[in-house]
This record gives C-alpha cells, sequence and structure tokens, in this order.
C-alpha cells in the first residue's frame, strides 16, 4: 500500500522521461474507460452480493431449522468451504464445459428452456459465476448468527401474544441485521476484487477494475502511464478499506448485540 501511495503520484515525462511529482494519473482514472471499469465493478458486486445474502440466508435458515440437525449442518459447512475457496480459473473453465457456449448443459437445454439468449460470456454470465462461491461464504459467515439466536426470545414472544411477524420485527430482526449487514459487505468486498475467474471468463470484454489493473501492468503502457494501474490499484484499496471499516464497525455491534 505504501509503495502504491507513492508511485501512483509519479508521473513520467514522455519526452525527456525525467520523473516528477503529479496527481495526473489520479485524475486521468476518474473519467473515461477507467471511470467505467469502476462503476462496472460496483455495480456488478453490488448485485452478486445482495443476490448472494439472499440466497446464502435462505439457505443458512434452511439448515438451522432443519431437522437433521448436526448432520446436515456439517455437510452444508464442508461443502460451503469448499465452494467459497473455488475460485479463479478451474471455476471459469468449469462453467464454460457446462453452460458455456459449447457447453454440456447448454446443449441440453438450448431451445426448451430459452436458454438461447444467455450468455456466459457477459455481466449476468459473470454474476452467475460469483455467486457460486458467493451463497456459500454467505452460509458460513451467517449460520453461527443465526444459531445464537435464543430459543427464549421466541418463547418470551409468543407468551406475550405476538405473532410471527412481530417477532422478527421487533427481536429477530434487529438482533439479525447487523450481521447480515455485515456479511453482505464482506461479499461484496470479495466480487470487488476478484479478478482470476473474470479474466479467464470474459476477458477485457465487460469493464471491471481489476481487469483495468492487470491491462496497465501487463500490456503495452504508453510512455508517461506507467503508473497508470498503481493508481487504480490505489483507488481499489481505497474502496476496499472504506467497505472494511464499514464492516468491521458493523461486527462490533454483532458481537455487542450476540455476547
Amino acid at each position: 500500500m505504501g509503495v502504491l501511495a507513492v508511485e501512483a503520484f509519479r508521473a513520467v515525462d514522455p519526452v525527456t522521461f525525467e520523473e516528477s511529482w503529479s496527481t495526473a494519473n489520479i485524475g486521468t482514472i476518474t473519467g473515461g474507460a477507467y471511470a467505467r471499469a469502476y462503476l462496472g465493478s460496483l455495480q456488478l458486486s453490488a448485485v452478486t452480493a445482495v443476490l448472494g445474502a439472499v440466497l446464502g440466508l435462505a439457505l443458512a435458515f434452511a439448515v438451522a431449522r432443519s431437522r437433521r440437525g448436526r448432520l446436515l449442518r456439517r455437510l452444508v459447512l464442508t461443502a460451503s468451504g469448499v465452494l467459497a475457496n473455488f475460485g479463479g480459473i478451474p471455476l471459469a473453465f468449469a462453467f464454460i464445459a457446462t453452460i458455456g457456449t459449447a457447453g454440456v448443459v447448454t446443449a441440453l437445454l438450448t431451445g426448451p428452456l430459452g436458454l438461447d439468449g444467455f450468455s456466459l460470456y457477459s455481466t449476468t454470465g459473470l454474476a452467475v459465476v460469483y455467486l457460486y462461491f458467493l451463497v456459500p461464504l454467505m452460509v458460513l459467515t451467517i449460520l453461527p448468527a443465526i444459531e445464537a439466536l435464543r430459543p427464549q426470545w421466541r418463547e418470551a414472544s409468543d407468551v406475550s401474544g405476538a405473532g410471527g411477524w412481530q417477532y422478527w420485527r421487533y427481536v429477530g430482526g434487529p438482533v439479525l441485521a447487523p450481521p447480515v449487514l455485515g456479511a453482505t459487505v464482506l461479499l461484496f468486498a470479495s466480487a470487488f476484487a476478484a479478478y482470476a475467474t473474470a479474466k479467464a471468463l470474459v476477458g477485457s470484454s465487460v469493464p471491471l477494475v481489476t481487469l483495468q489493473i492487470a491491462d496497465s501492468l501487463s500490456s503495452n503502457v504508453v510512455v508517461g502511464a506507467e503508473n497508470l494501474g498503481k493508481a487504480l490499484a490505489l483507488g481499489m484499496v481505497g474502496l476496499v478499506g472504506l467497505v472494511m471499516v464499514f464492516y468491521t464497525w458493523v461486527q462490533r455491534r454483532t458481537s455487542r448485540w450476540l455476547s
């Protein structure tokens, strides 16, 4: 981070090749294709974080309320631990071989289910792939909070004559809100920082800041713009830092409620 903070403000004269301090790189990344890349990453991360939170929360509730109890919980947590860490190029290849243009499932379902209009190599397809590891991550994060809801709270609510909606409105909902919000923020940060899967799946066809950073550091760079990729990375670190500060604050409130 220290290197990024220094190098992002260095500029090279394209004629004399002399280095100087400048905010030109920071100004460049706030407009044009770079601004679209930031916006694309923010939109994709926000959508997948919300969808992953909703689906993961529903799955976690199903596991917590299941009659099979501990066995199902261990199975789901084990599977979630594996899937939440299964990403990068292997994940992209798995989806390409399954629902890609010539994938096995695509060949079977094209026509009957209208799969013709779906493209894996788009923002929508990338969102589907992201959900593959975001939903298990949500389950791992939120299940302990769900199981920390004390049965005595529900019993006291029933004795007081409150219905199910009132219990969740005044007791369960406020208690679960901080951990759910914190887990959603964690999903957002995870999706925002993802790179290898997007690179292998969509290349440069979808504007994402992680892909722009890779192009700036590895492709042919214009003279005088050598540190542009570092400025992009610094902006990304700043955004993720803000997200994680908010996540830490939410986690403190969560621990206070559930202690």
